[in-house]
């Protein structure tokens, strides 16, 4: 696979720098481009405003309870807009209540994982997200104006 595409939407400045530092430990050829609210992530999406040169990417690792807009209302926006429902979202929270788990999969999630308090288990976590996203799972391709964009 090419380089991949990969944005995270989190709010929590510590666990950006440890997704980050988790990720380079694989053998992933990856970009992450993160996003701080749900405003700023629709923005990178849709590439409007400064964010016009953003890369389309091939896997959005979503917060649920960010600022301005919380990461239901991404996952929603992004499920009903054609040019962006085919990529694929992980909901990662600390959430573990059945009412946001039935929320985000009646609004198209494609995984919902709980993330772990034990830096251990989190390492594990984005370690496996690598494994089964980008070596067995077949992504969606991009379309030629994405591509073209890039």
């Amino acid at each position: 696979m090419a380089q991949a595409h990969i944005l995270l939407v989190e709010d929590n400045p510590a666990d950006v720098r440890l997704t980050q530092e988790i990720l380079r430990e694989t053998s992933l050829d990856f970009e992450l481009a993160v996003a701080r609210d749900g405003e700023q992530a629709m923005a990178m999406l849709r590439r409007q405003g400064a964010h016009q040169d953003a890369t389309v990417p091939d896997l959005v690792l979503l917060d649920l309870n960010l600022p301005r807009k919380d990461g239901r209302e991404v996952l929603a926006e992004v499920k009903q807009d054609p040019s962006l429902r085919s990529i694929p979202i992980i909901v990662l929270s600390t959430s573990k209540a059945e009412s946001d788990v039935r929320t985000c999969y009646d609004l198209h999630a494609n995984c919902y994982l709980t993330k772990p308090v034990d830096l251990n288990h989190f390492a594990e976590m984005v370690q496996m997200i690598e494994r089964f996203w980008f070596n067995l799972a077949l992504l969606p391709p991009k379309s030629r104006s994405e591509i073209a964009a890039e």
